[in-house]
C-alpha cells in the first residue's frame, strides 16, 4: 500500500485531503504481554500446560511468509505490528492519518475452552486499550470476542460498547456456522445496541476445511480461496434475513478486496429473481442490501490498469462503498496511485476518508 511513497511519490501529491485508515493491525507480542490483564487462574492455566498462545495465528499469518509483512515493516525478533511507535512511524505520521481503525486478530477462536477463550478475549481488549488506544488518540479499536460463543461475545460487547474508543466488533471470516444463522443473533443485538460496526476479518480456525470440497495442499490455495468465504458469509447474512432483522447493522469486509463484488452481485440478484419465494423477507435485490449494509476496505486492490478499475467502480453502483485501508503490516503491493487516478474527486474523498468517517461515526 505504501508503494507510491517508497517510489518517491509524496503523500501530498498522491492525495492532499484527509486520510482515515480503516484497517491497521495490532499484534500481541507474546502471551506474557496479556498476563497483567488476566486473572491469576488463567495465567496459571497457561503456565501449567506450557501454553504459549493460540495456534491459529500462525495458520492465518505464517510468520515468515512474504504476505504477512512488508520487509520494511518487520520488527526483528518481535512480531510485525506489535509496537505502537512503529505504527506511528510507518503509517500514521507519513500518511498524516486523522483516524485509524485498529484490528487485532489473535485467533481466540482456536481456543476451545469457553471460559478461557472469554478471559483471553477480554485481556486482549484491555491490552489494546492500555497499550495502543491510550497512547495515540488517532486510533479507534475493534472489540475482540470469543467467536465460538455468541452470548459470551455479546457480554464482552456490552462491557466495552459504552467506551467511545471502540467503534467496531471484529470476527474472523471463517467460522463453524455461517454468520447469518440465528445462533449469532445475540451478538448482532449487542452490536446494534451500541451502534458499533461489525468487521469480518481474515482468519478463523473452524473444524471444517477452508474450501467447499476439502483441505488444500498448499498455503497459496488457501490464501487465494479466502474470498470465497467472505462471499459465503455475505450471502448468508442477506439470505437468512440478518440485515432485515437488524436494519441498523453495518458490516465492514476487511482484507478481501472488492473487485469481485460486481460479478457476485449480478449472480446473486439473478438467482434471487428466480428463487425469491424461498426467502420472502429479502424484498429487495441483494446487491441493494449490500450497498446499504456493507462496506469494503481497498486492500488488496486486485485489479489491473486504472481504466479497468474505473469500470469496476462504475459497476459497484455507488461512490460510497469503499474505504481506504493499508492493512498494515501485510504486503499487497497495491497501486493506490493508479487506483485513485481512475476516480473522480468526490469518490477519491469518499474512499480516502469520508465513507469511513460516516460509517464509523468518527
Amino acid at each position: 500500500m505504501t508503494t507510491a511513497l517508497l517510489e518517491g511519490t509524496t503523500r501530498s501529491s498522491l492525495w492532499s485531503g484527509p486520510v482515515i485508515d480503516a484497517d491497521v493491525h495490532a499484534a500481541v507480542p507474546s502471551l506474557e504481554a496479556l498476563q497483567r490483564y488476566q486473572e491469576r487462574v488463567w495465567v496459571q492455566w497457561a503456565e501449567e500446560r506450557g501454553w504459549a498462545g493460540p495456534v491459529g495465528l500462525n495458520i492465518a499469518y505464517p510468520p515468515n511468509a512474504p504476505t504477512t509483512a512488508r520487509p520494511e515493516w518487520r520488527l526483528g525478533a518481535a512480531p510485525p505490528a506489535s509496537d505502537p511507535a512503529a505504527l506511528q512511524q510507518h503509517i500514521l505520521d507519513p500518511w498524516q492519518v486523522e483516524k485509524a481503525v485498529l484490528n487485532c486478530y489473535y485467533a481466540v477462536d482456536s481456543l476451545r475452552h469457553p471460559d478461557w477463550a472469554t478471559a483471553l478475549a477480554r485481556s486482549v481488549n484491555d491490552w489494546m486499550a492500555g497499550e495502543w488506544l491510550d497512547r495515540d488518540p488517532r486510533l479507534v479499536g475493534s472489540i475482540v470476542v470469543p467467536a465460538r460463543d455468541p452470548r459470551a461475545a455479546a457480554e464482552e460487547i456490552d462491557r466495552l460498547g459504552p467506551d467511545p474508543r471502540f467503534r467496531q466488533v471484529v470476527l474472523p471470516v471463517r467460522s463453524e456456522q455461517l454468520y447469518g444463522q440465528r445462533a449469532w443473533w445475540p451478538l448482532y443485538e449487542a452490536v446494534t445496541r451500541h451502534d458499533l460496526v461489525l468487521g469480518l476479518h481474515w482468519g478463523g480456525t473452524p473444524d471444517g476445511a477452508p474450501s467447499t470440497s476439502g483441505f488444500p495442499s498448499w498455503y497459496v490455495e488457501e490464501y487465494a480461496a479466502e474470498t470465497q468465504v467472505y462471499a459465503a458469509q455475505m450471502i448468508s447474512m442477506i439470505a437468512e434475513g440478518v440485515v432485515r432483522r437488524f436494519p441498523s447493522l453495518r458490516v465492514s469486509m476487511l482484507d478481501c478486496g472488492f473487485t469481485w463484488i460486481p460479478t457476485w452481485g449480478w449472480r446473486m440478484n439473478k438467482e434471487w429473481k428466480g428463487l425469491r419465494r424461498e426467502i420472502p423477507w429479502v424484498d429487495r435485490p441483494p446487491m441493494d442490501l449490500v450497498r446499504e449494509h456493507f462496506r469494503f476496505t481497498t486492500a488488496p486492490i486486485d485489479a489491473g490498469p486504472p481504466e479497468h478499475m474505473a469500470k469496476i467502480v462504475e459497476w459497484l453502483g455507488t461512490d460510497d462503498l469503499l474505504m481506504f485501508g493499508t492493512d498494515y503490516p501485510h504486503r499487497h503491493d497495491d497501486d493506490i496511485a493508479g487506483f485513485l487516478s481512475g476516480l473522480d474527486d468526490g469518490m477519491r474523498a469518499n474512499v480516502m476518508s469520508e465513507t469511513a468517517r460516516r460509517w464509523y461515526r468518527l
